[in-house]
């Protein structure tokens, strides 16, 4: 270990997903046929649109440095997108353009968390939102939430584990790994109840737009107190363009952008003036297609694991994700992640990157391939488990199993 590695490292895990799909690509490598169910990066080229817009503006050959918040034109094509999208009037002025969504997030953090402050996460929850809270001195608190309120919190939750140390709850709506949303009425009883206790509530919007049968509606809608963050990654589909941003109220906005200014100084210059055509007719149009296309491949993956085995209680209305409980097929979903990779060649991310809130007992698979990629993985799966419960039988007939497994694998 490094002599001088700082004390906030112990407590801030890798993020698995990243290191599983290396070594689904590895495999890949090798020559195995590898279908990736593990990441949450859509598998759409970047829009028409959109690139041509970045080929339009590197033909001038002048890529500098824009502000801190960001380019002005790009802040207003947000606001007038809130405008449009969600009927929402919100000022340009409290828009910051970032550096990815996580970089909304860590600027978002960065004026809100002093050390040892109590932030309440929901637990299951995407993994970086706890560890930049440690990052930054703060101590993230789990909230379990499960599948009796949509694995979203309630304010009985809330209530229950605010303590004279806790400054704020972050949420997600659509969420990962679940895909649920909050709904409206629910979203506002939270509001008022953070509201009521002096914190601040933060919402991570960033799988707004890829909602299927119904409409996610912004925490913008409900308070100017709250911070919200949303991306140009995942509705957009511009994952390696890194631009998110970050609406904050007023008051704010001079403390992030001193914060943007030493952090990145300015975020993707490139990144900036091609989402200016991502809210473009034809660009949405294109995007809306995607979201279709998207709501199909839940169609086959979710009755298909459900077939399966896997339990699933909260059906996933957005994002594109499918949380499932795999419990009845093996008692550690780190092992059955391994044995899907290894044996059956599907990558599937388990419940260990999400939470402890029984981590062991799910995994998370993300619908970010084609369909005909789905079936095929269904099909794997569905021929290794079918192998490995006929493996299982012989052995205990003969009773080799409790020898050489010590029960179920």
């Amino acid at each position: 270990m490094p002599r001088l590695l700082a004390s906030r490292l112990a407590d801030i895990a890798p993020f698995h997903v990243m290191e599983l799909m290396a070594r689904a690509q590895a495999l890949e490598v090798e020559g195995r046929s590898i279908i990736h169910l593990e990441v949450g990066e859509p598998d759409f080229a970047t829009a028409g649109p959109i690139l041509e817009a970045a080929r339009s503006f590197l033909s001038g050959g002048h890529v500098h440095y824009t502000a801190a918040l960001g380019l002005r034109q790009l802040r207003e094509a947000i606001s007038d997108f809130y405008h449009t999208r969600h009927g929402l009037d919100i000022s340009p002025a409290r828009i910051v353009v970032t550096a990815g969504a996580s970089g909304a997030l860590l600027l978002a953090l960065g004026v809100l968390v002093s050390p040892g402050d109590e932030w309440l996460l929901p637990d299951p929850g995407y993994p970086c939102n706890r560890h930049l809270v440690r990052l930054l001195e703060g101590k993230p608190v789990a909230l379990p939430v499960d599948a009796a309120s949509d694995y979203q919190p309630t304010a009985a939750g809330l209530a229950a584990s605010w303590t004279a140390g806790t400054r704020g709850l972050l949420v997600a709506s659509p969420a990962n790994p679940t895909g649920t949303l909050l709904d409206p009425g629910t979203m506002a009883t939270l509001a008022e109840a953070v509201t009521a206790r002096g914190g601040t509530l933060l919402v991570d919007e960033i799988y707004h737009g890829l909602t299927y049968g119904v409409e996610a509606r912004s925490a913008l809608a409900l308070s100017d107190d709250a911070f919200v963050i949303n991306s140009f990654s995942k509705y957009f589909g511009m994952t390696g363009w890194r631009l998110g941003w970050l609406v904050a109220p007023p008051g704010y906005v001079r403390e992030i952008e001193k914060l943007a200014q030493n952090i990145y100084i300015a975020p993707s210059t490139l990144a900036q003036h091609a989402a200016m055509a991502a809210f473009q007719p034809e660009t949405i149009g294109i995007l809306e297609a995607r979201r279709q296309e998207f709501s199909r491949r839940r169609d086959i993956l979710l009755p298909g694991l459900r077939k399966l085995g896997f339990a699933v209680a909260a059906e996933p209305q957005g994002a594109f994700y499918v949380y499932a409980d795999s419990n009845s097929l093996a008692d550690d979903s780190s092992s059955l992640a391994e044995q899907l990779l290894t044996q059956a060649g599907v990558a599937a991310t388990p419940g260990l990157d999400f939470g402890s809130n029984a981590p062991h007992r799910h995994m998370r698979f993300a619908y970010t391939v084609d369909r005909d990629r789905i079936e095929e993985g269904l099909a794997r799966m569905a021929a290794f488990l079918s192998s490995r419960q006929a493996r299982v039988s012989v052995e205990a007939n003969t009773g080799l199993g409790d020898a050489r497994h010590g029960g179920r694998d």
